[in-house]
Protein backbone atom coordinates (compact mmCIF):
# COMPACT_ATOMS: atom_id res chain seq x y z
CA UNK A 1 0.00 0.00 0.00
CA UNK A 2 1.50 3.31 -1.09
CA UNK A 3 1.08 6.24 1.28
CA UNK A 4 -0.74 9.22 -0.14
CA UNK A 5 1.47 12.24 -0.04
CA UNK A 6 -0.18 15.50 0.80
CA UNK A 7 1.40 18.88 0.55
CA UNK A 8 0.48 21.40 3.17
CA UNK A 9 1.46 24.99 3.02
CA UNK A 10 2.81 26.43 6.25
CA UNK A 11 2.75 29.96 4.92
CA UNK A 12 -0.20 32.21 5.58
CA UNK A 13 -2.03 33.90 2.71
CA UNK A 14 -0.22 36.96 1.40
CA UNK A 15 -1.87 40.14 2.69
CA UNK A 16 -1.88 43.62 1.23
CA UNK A 17 -0.02 45.86 3.67
CA UNK A 18 1.87 49.14 3.47
CA UNK A 19 5.50 48.08 3.45
CA UNK A 20 8.35 49.53 5.48
CA UNK A 21 10.90 48.36 2.88
CA UNK A 22 11.44 50.74 -0.02
CA UNK A 23 9.10 53.29 1.51
CA UNK A 24 9.27 56.89 0.31
CA UNK A 25 6.00 58.34 1.60
CA UNK A 26 3.43 56.03 3.16
CA UNK A 27 4.56 52.65 1.84
CA UNK A 28 1.55 52.23 -0.45
CA UNK A 29 3.53 51.67 -3.66
CA UNK A 30 6.02 49.30 -2.03
CA UNK A 31 3.19 47.36 -0.36
CA UNK A 32 1.33 47.03 -3.66
CA UNK A 33 4.53 45.91 -5.40
CA UNK A 34 5.14 43.20 -2.78
CA UNK A 35 1.51 42.06 -2.93
CA UNK A 36 1.44 41.91 -6.74
CA UNK A 37 4.94 40.40 -6.99
CA UNK A 38 6.24 43.12 -9.30
CA UNK A 39 9.12 45.55 -9.11
CA UNK A 40 8.36 48.69 -7.13
CA UNK A 41 9.38 50.81 -10.12
CA UNK A 42 6.43 49.42 -12.09
CA UNK A 43 3.96 50.54 -9.42
CA UNK A 44 5.60 53.95 -9.07
CA UNK A 45 5.54 54.49 -12.85
CA UNK A 46 1.86 53.48 -12.76
CA UNK A 47 1.18 56.17 -10.15
CA UNK A 48 3.04 58.75 -12.26
CA UNK A 49 1.08 57.80 -15.39
CA UNK A 50 -2.22 57.99 -13.47
CA UNK A 51 -1.12 61.35 -12.09
CA UNK A 52 -0.51 62.67 -15.58
CA UNK A 53 -3.81 61.28 -16.89
CA UNK A 54 -6.20 63.36 -14.85
CA UNK A 55 -4.56 63.35 -11.43
CA UNK A 56 -6.32 60.23 -10.13
CA UNK A 57 -3.07 58.99 -8.56
CA UNK A 58 -3.23 61.34 -5.58
CA UNK A 59 -6.71 60.28 -4.39
CA UNK A 60 -5.84 56.61 -4.99
CA UNK A 61 -2.61 56.94 -3.00
CA UNK A 62 -4.40 58.71 -0.13
CA UNK A 63 -7.12 56.04 -0.14
CA UNK A 64 -4.43 53.33 -0.02
CA UNK A 65 -2.66 55.12 2.81
CA UNK A 66 -5.91 55.34 4.80
CA UNK A 67 -7.32 51.88 4.03
CA UNK A 68 -4.29 49.56 3.78
CA UNK A 69 -2.88 48.50 7.15
CA UNK A 70 0.78 49.07 7.91
CA UNK A 71 3.07 46.07 7.92
CA UNK A 72 2.66 44.16 11.19
CA UNK A 73 -0.68 45.76 12.05
CA UNK A 74 -4.29 44.79 11.48
CA UNK A 75 -5.59 48.30 12.02
CA UNK A 76 -5.72 50.96 9.32
CA UNK A 77 -5.35 54.71 9.72
CA UNK A 78 -9.06 55.04 8.87
CA UNK A 79 -9.89 52.60 11.70
CA UNK A 80 -7.82 54.67 14.12
CA UNK A 81 -9.46 57.92 13.00
CA UNK A 82 -12.96 56.46 13.36
CA UNK A 83 -12.14 55.07 16.81
CA UNK A 84 -10.77 58.44 17.89
CA UNK A 85 -13.94 60.18 16.59
CA UNK A 86 -16.15 57.74 18.53
CA UNK A 87 -14.27 58.42 21.75
CA UNK A 88 -14.46 62.20 21.34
Amino acid sequence: MDPISTTTSSTSPHRLQRSSKGRILGGVASGLAEYLGVDIAVVRVGFVVLGLLGGIAVPLYVAGWLLIPEEGSDSTIADDLLEHARLS
